[in-house]
């Protein structure tokens, strides 16, 4: 079947359909609704959307899916592996299931929902996002993260926002440590306010109550030489 047959409000088979197809179907469509079956774990499905469409996948994807996500609403009814929403500008991407490493990887705006748990380095670089976990996330989560919102519901692994820049997480469960220059800070009415926005958004029941705030000391942000080495 060719791109050309296909229209809005389709169902996009990947058994039938090649994935070049279906991706060039969901980036030339200006709106409408679309689903995904038959996945079968396929990489860069529904990359570089950029328009107000709705893409429900059903089924587990590969790595970096929804990467690049502009305007679109993307829901995986599955699991997603490597850098899911990678460098995303706007728009929605949510994840029913477990998602791997680099989810929301370099992400500039919009909201990423994982309501499963992230593996490592969830956030990595973060540059404005904001991004929803219903549970775990692993080890060196919000490394380099320079702006925008990470919310854990669950856990945090080792080294919890190393080198971070300016970006606010909050973590509701235990953090196995802190990365270099990542400290836990004040939770004031403006980061209260955010985060009861974010869990509404997600559609998370949370206790505002149980998190704590971290963020940045600001200590390597000038060369000092007891830092080198």
């Amino acid at each position: 079947m060719s791109a050309d047959t296909l229209t809005k409000n389709s169902t996009l088979d990947l058994a039938t359909t090649p994935l070049r197809n279906v991706n060039e179907v969901l980036q030339s469509a200006d709106g409408g609704s679309f689903e995904v079956i038959n996945t079968g774990g396929a990489h860069a499905l529904a990359c570089g959307l950029d328009s107000p469409v709705e893409v429900t996948i059903k089924g587990h994807t590969g790595y970096y899916c929804a990467g690049m996500n502009k305007s679109a609403s993307v829901t995986v009814e599955g699991n997603a592996s490597t850098g899911v929403a990678e460098n995303m500008m706007s728009g929605t991407v949510r994840v029913k299931g477990n998602v791997s490493q680099s989810a929301g990887a370099t992400a500039h705006g919009g909201l990423l929902v994982i309501e499963g748990d992230a593996s490592a380095r969830c956030g990595i670089s973060l540059k404005g996002a904001e991004i929803v976990v219903g549970g775990s996330v692993g080890h060196m989560s919000a490394f380099m993260a320079q702006a925008g919102a990470l919310v854990v519901c669950g856990d945090a692994g080792e080294a919890l926002g190393d080198s971070i820049y300016e970006a606010r997480l909050y973590v509701r469960g235990k953090v196995a440590s802190l990365g270099a220059d990542c400290i836990e800070k004040e939770m004031r009415d403006e980061h209260r306010i955010q985060l009861a926005d974010l869990l509404s958004r997600a559609g998370i029941d949370a206790d505002i109550s149980d998190f704590k705030r971290y963020g940045s000391a600001r200590q390597l942000y000038n060369f000092k030489i007891d830092n080198a080495y």
